[in-house]
């Protein structure tokens, strides 16, 4: 049984002007949201030393951002269900722009690190990200090219830091880290802008069947919740938070202790949103094709050894730009992956809520990766203990995604493409 939209609605085609709005600018506020967030890391150093807080500390707000992101998540996602990404997107963006200014203009830590980065921009990036953006692309995408546009507009989360993480390393250079810290806020009102223009409610996309919709958020989830493969999926993602938020927060100072130079760490974010955005885009076309648990199970797998690689080997400019281009091409490949089981196990009904439930161990696993980083960095004067960690957790979800339940329990359900 495939996805129909009801008899009074008909279905996007893939090349409909509808669709292609709809996939423009939900790349286009991926890219600034996410694009953002990933720039945290060069603020490390610059904000520490004028705050005259140790690099636990900052390592806690983008910790915290990543906790206040996760269990931020369901309830954002449940509001997109129901009312449609526009309102969700409009007040998200704005609280997301509120974080960045506080960050600007705060002299204490509490109110410029921990509110600021850690509560107001973890749930902005909430409502602006993946849930409510990937849910909107999938009511509007037909069946067969979705786990492929979800790829580009997963790809597209990491676009923006391209120019973002430079841009910001400039101002940083050439003025102070506030004046990145408040150029950033400015980009992040252009998401409020683009919002406007996207999808009303859920309703007036193409749905699936009543017959395969859980009746209620309950009932929802409950089924999810009882189903081996999606606790196991949910799992696993948590591996990959751990490494990606601690790479995010921590690479630029691991690559100054090494005697690299600042810009090192910029070029590494945007080679990383580079091959970010062809991984992403492959990773979505071999889930229309392949098992994705075997594809999750091989991303993981493929970072953990990168990063075994790159801490057993001397490090250069070389070394980690090719770490970085490695690490990049499976960054966002699990979304598209992660998304398409989603859909195929519990059908569109409730998916933003499904996958904010299963991101939300993703975001447990980016709270702890940047606080025990800086821990470990304050403790011991290194890394090599969050190294290890990171290899640690990674081999670990190899191992637990790979034997995954992907099959549906609902008769509805289990027609669905795989």
């Amino acid at each position: 049984m495939s996805l129909q939209a009801p008899a009074r609605t008909e279905a996007v085609s893939p090349a409909s002007p509808r669709l292609l709005v709809i996939l423009i600018l939900a790349a286009s506020i991926m890219s600034i949201s996410m694009g953002l967030r990933q720039c945290f890391g060069l603020f490390l150093s610059p904000a520490t030393t004028d705050l005259a807080v140790s690099a636990t500390s900052f390592g806690f707000a983008v910790a915290l951002h990543n906790l206040v992101w996760g269990l931020s998540q369901p309830f954002v996602g449940a509001l997109g269900d129901r009312f449609g990404p526009r309102p969700v997107l409009i007040v998200s963006g704005l609280i997301y722009t509120a974080g960045l200014g506080l960050l600007a203009v705060s002299d204490n830590a509490l109110l410029g690190l921990d509110l600021g980065i850690g509560v107001l921009t973890g749930i902005g990036v909430a409502g602006t990200g993946f849930g409510v953006l990937l849910g909107a692309v999938s009511r509007a995408a037909p069946p067969e090219r979705r786990s492929q546009l979800l790829g580009i507009v997963s790809g597209a989360g990491s676009l923006g830091v391209l120019a973002l993480a430079p841009l910001g390393q400039h101002l940083i250079d050439a003025q102070d880290w506030r004046v990145a810290a408040s150029a950033y806020a400015l980009i992040c009102l252009a998401m409020v802008a683009l919002s406007f223009l996207i999808g009303g409610k859920p309703a007036d996309a193409p749905q699936a069947r009543a017959e395969e919709r859980p009746a209620s958020i309950a009932s929802a989830l409950r089924e999810a919740l009882s189903h081996g493969g999606f606790v196991a999926m949910a799992v696993a993602f948590f591996a990959c938070g751990f490494q990606l938020q601690f790479i995010t927060a921590h690479l630029p100072k691991f690559l100054a202790i090494c005697g690299l130079s600042p810009n090192v760490g910029a070029m590494a974010l945007g080679i990383i949103g580079l091959c970010n955005a062809v991984g992403s885009y492959v990773f979505g076309i071999l889930g229309a094709r392949y098992s994705r648990r075997h594809l999750l199970a091989a991303i993981y797998a493929a970072r953990t050894v990168a990063i075994a690689a790159f801490v057993a080997l001397p490090v250069s400019e070389t070394s980690t730009l090719v770490f970085a281009a490695v690490m990049g091409f499976t960054w966002l490949g699990v979304v598209p992956l992660v998304s398409g089981l989603i859909g195929r196990l519990f059908g569109l009904g409730h998916f933003n809520l499904l996958f904010g439930i299963v991101f939300l161990g993703h975001q447990v696993g980016g709270f702890l990766g940047p606080l025990i980083g800086g821990i470990i960095l304050d403790g011991t004067g290194g890394y090599d203990l969050a190294w290890y960690a990171l290899i640690g957790v990674g081999a670990a979800a190899t191992l637990l995604q790979l034997p995954m339940d992907d099959q549906p329990r609902r008769a509805g359900a289990a027609a669905l493409p795989a």
